[in-house]
């Protein structure tokens, strides 16, 4: 019988048993984004009843009760689909790469699409949400490359170490360079810095119509990826030898995560960490196979965004933590942890 996963006893699990905890978690992993859903549109700073959630989720609004729901849905929405969405490109990223440190916030990806956003504003009065979001994307983009491609220099080629200290050190660089195109506009720097922050407040059905075909094509672009990821896990000239076209295959997959990062960022803002725990952890459920790692990433990384914007709601009552914030405080600790750890050197 062929073994798919081993115990911590070191036996072999056989396929159809490992299979089926597999679908165990996944029943789980949706159940548990059924809550969170339901917790994210009748838990706020302000205390709603029940009566007043149904009328509003039935598309009544003739109170501040009701106002209040109609207010929270967009909201949980959002939350849900940027976190699959930076879940699943942190998946990605870590497999293109083969660096368990790789993370859209970490590799420089979320601040290259700020500062493209930040400059479009600033010099450019870019104002419509299409323009926003293509601007992200490209800022997205031209960071990916930059990051990888110094992160490859010198011996050695892109490990993950040096990957990781040009994504930080990019991100850094960044970071000053928002602050050097915001400090002189006055007129716009309130809103830019609230929006660096990241997150999910203030969201209208509109702007997430406009980021919906990008994110449609960047969950498309990776879910595809996933057997190529398999191959390209294996090492490039056993790829090679098994008919992959590694170059392109890493083209693809990469350009769905620059998607899906690119449209997130545009709407919510920078949103860090969520790319980098995800995958840590749906990797201790599911394994390393990319065909279940990549639907998994998605669905914790939709449950890690709604509860911590539900965390954020009632933490500090009667004001609000972005979402932005209660992520850095659960993902600083853990990257911390990665990089102390001996024996993550590739996936």
């Amino acid at each position: 019988m062929i073994a798919s996963g081993i115990t911590t006893s070191g036996r072999a699990i056989p396929s159809y048993r490992a299979n089926g905890i597999k679908v165990l978690w996944l029943f789980a992993m949706v159940a548990g984004l059924g809550l969170l859903l339901t917790l994210s549109v009748a838990v706020g700073t302000r205390y709603v009843g029940w009566a007043d959630i149904m009328a509003a989720l039935g598309g009544k609004v003739d109170s501040i009760d009701q106002a209040a729901v109609a207010v929270r849905i967009p909201r949980t929405l959002l939350a849900g689909l940027a976190g699959a969405s930076l879940g699943l490109a942190g998946a990605i990223m870590q497999g293109v790469t083969r660096n368990p440190l790789a993370d859209p916030g970490i590799l420089g990806v979320n601040l290259g699409a700020s500062l493209a956003v930040v400059i479009g504003v600033a010099w450019f009065n870019i104002a419509s949400a299409d323009a926003y979001i293509w601007t992200a994307v490209l800022g997205a983009g031209v960071s990916a490359v930059f990051v990888y491609t110094i992160g490859s220099l010198g011996r050695g080629g892109a490990t993950p170490l040096k990957l990781a200290l040009a994504g930080v050190a990019t991100s850094v660089a960044f970071s000053s360079m928002v602050l050097a195109v915001v400090l002189p506009r006055a007129d716009i720097a309130g809103g830019i810095r609230s929006w660096q922050v990241g997150g999910v407040g203030g969201v209208t059905f509109s702007a997430i119509a406009h980021a919906l075909p990008f994110l449609v094509a960047g969950f498309a672009l990776c879910l595809i990826s996933a057997r190529k990821l398999n191959s390209l896990a294996l090492g490039d000239e056993l790829a090679a030898g098994l008919g992959e076209r590694v170059a392109v295959a890493r083209a693809v997959a990469a350009f769905g995560a620059i998607l899906l990062c690119g449209a997130t960022t545009a709407i919510c803002g920078p949103i860090g960490f969520v790319g980098l725990v995800v995958p840590h952890i749906c990797r201790l459920l599911v394994g390393v196979d990319h065909r279940w790692l990549l639907p998994f990433s998605a669905l914790a990384g939709a449950c890690l965004l709604l509860a911590a914007d539900i965390v954020g709601r009632i933490i500090a009552r009667p004001n609000e933590l972005e979402v932005g914030i209660v992520t850095a405080f659960v993902g600083a600790p853990f990257f911390i942890w990665i990089v102390r750890r001996q024996r993550v050197r590739d996936l």
